[in-house]
């Protein structure tokens, strides 16, 4: 986990993307943006014809029981989005694990988290019920002897 700007908390290894995130409607108005910022309602599938490009999405979460934001970042991962996919706005801690395994791989919440509350909701369930994004094997699949990792 890498604390690479103020109140950001990023599980990667690249530079921080510093351009400004425009609006959904002003990126697909212009071919210069590199960031872009998905409000609720906003359909992540309109980005991508532009994935190749784009190194920044910001998805909102402006109140923590709004659940649209997770189902843009698991539609961008599944169409091959490598970039940065960062949660911003009412991001609580108890959400961390579950946006992480959607594809989000860098968060902005409104209010700071303690990084302790953050390595113990990553770590508290060491097997997963359903794959994903994160490519972590399913219980049920070790169960029956499947894929190891």
């Amino acid at each position: 986990m890498v604390d690479s700007a103020p109140n950001t908390l990023r599980f990667r290894d690249d530079a921080l993307v510093s351009d400004p995130a425009v609006t959904l409607e002003a990126f697909t108005d212009q071919s210069n943006a590199l960031a872009v910022r998905i409000e609720p309602g906003e359909d992540a599938r309109d980005l991508l014809p532009h994935l190749d490009r784009i190194r920044l999405v910001e998805v909102n979460f402006p109140t923590f029981g709004d659940g649209r934001g997770y189902s843009a970042a698991r539609v961008l991962r599944e169409a091959g989005y490598a970039g940065e996919l960062r949660a911003v706005g009412d991001v609580l801690v108890d959400q961390i694990a579950y946006m992480k395994r959607c594809g989000f791989d860098a968060f902005q919440p409104d209010q700071p988290l303690d990084a302790g509350d953050v390595e113990n909701a990553l770590t508290r369930w060491p097997d997963v019920y359903q794959p994903t994004t994160d490519e972590r094997v399913p219980i049920w699949t070790l169960r029956n002897g499947g894929d190891h990792g």
